[in-house]
């Protein structure tokens, strides 16, 4: 009774995160424009986008191989695991074991690399530019985002994300600068990783500024969909994996009584709410940076990672 119990709640994350992933980026759009003094669309429009692409007819490219119709599964499978690892209400799960930041990492890098892939596969110029951007942000954000792991590794003394949030929400952790430097580099990360203002807007479809959507616009159907929904899925994971290791009140223990869940789900909820109005806001005061700006961007992330590592490294010599 106790492993079903188990497995079943370890479900009901892998669903809970597919069920809000939609809503948070219909939530941050609905934010953006009453800031903006527009009304926007409903919080369920990312729904409505999603099922009417699975209804619709896919077109192909008459050179596209195989590759490019088993891409956007591939896409959406190493998505949906990656942010279904990060605990979200609850630790200690049935298979936290796996929560492992560098397989989290693992599984984002493969997605992309699938991505850029998919997008050189038909032989466009959009696409070609847009993989080549892609692969240039990758070069700078992957090893920003090592180095974050390898400074809450060092501060936790472990990789796994069950035993980080709780190292974090204990007492004994305190104030500490490198954390901080390792926090805004890990915004900073999701900022361009999900292809956000500044580095890149996913409202506009302009060729010489255009990131993300130059790789993905020679798919319709069902195949955008599960691309469409791995990007609502990876913004969902960067918001969860921030509020795990630096914000992780609310997160339940496993073998809580069902009301524990429930609360847990309530304040992972509110924590969801308060990222997305930040990000609103955020993007609403900024505004695009040129793509040669990008690599200064994310060249600071990767500054702030290294200085907050070799600002343990340090204090650990004294």
């Amino acid at each position: 009774m106790a492993l079903i119990l188990e497995l079943a709640v370890q479900g009901a994350q892998m669903m809970l995160v597919l069920l809000l992933a939609p809503l948070l980026t219909g939530f941050v759009r609905k934010v953006k424009a009453r800031l903006l003094r527009r009304q926007g669309p409903p919080l369920i429009q990312p729904y409505r986008d999603l099922l009417r692409l699975m209804r619709k007819e896919v077109v192909l490219a008459d050179n596209a191989s195989w590759l490019f119709r088993v891409i956007p599964y591939l896409i959406f499978a190493a998505t949906w695991v990656a942010a279904a690892l990060v605990p979200t209400f609850a630790t200690g799960l049935k298979f936290s074991w796996t929560a492992d930041l560098i397989a989290i990492v693992a599984l984002l890098g493969s997605a992309r690399f699938f991505l850029a892939l998919a997008a050189m596969d038909v032989g466009t110029s959009f696409g070609g530019i847009g993989a080549s951007r892609e692969v240039m942000i990758a070069s700078l954000a992957e090893p920003a985002m090592l180095l974050i792991v390898f400074s809450l590794a060092l501060v936790a003394g472990a990789t796994q994300l069950s035993t980080v949030a709780a190292f974090m929400g204990s007492p004994q952790v305190g104030l500490r600068v490198s954390l901080g430097m390792s926090l805004i580099a890990l915004v900073m990360v999701a900022i361009a990783e999900n292809a956000r203002v500044p580095v890149d807007n996913p409202a506009t479809h302009l060729e010489l500024t255009m990131i993300h959507e130059a790789m993905v616009l020679e798919y319709s159907g069902r195949h955008l969909a599960m691309i469409d929904f791995a990007a609502f899925l990876k913004l969902l994971l960067y918001v969860s994996l921030i509020s795990c290791v630096f914000v992780p009140w609310g997160l339940v223990t496993a073998g809580a009584g069902p009301w524990s869940y429930v609360l847990g789900v309530v304040f992972y909820i509110c924590k969801l709410a308060a990222s997305g109005v930040l990000l609103a806001l955020f993007e609403t005061a900024i505004a695009k940076m040129r793509v040669f700006r990008v690599p200064d961007f994310l060249g600071a992330a990767l500054m702030l990672a290294l200085l907050g590592t070799l600002l343990l490294f340090v204090s650990r010599s004294l």
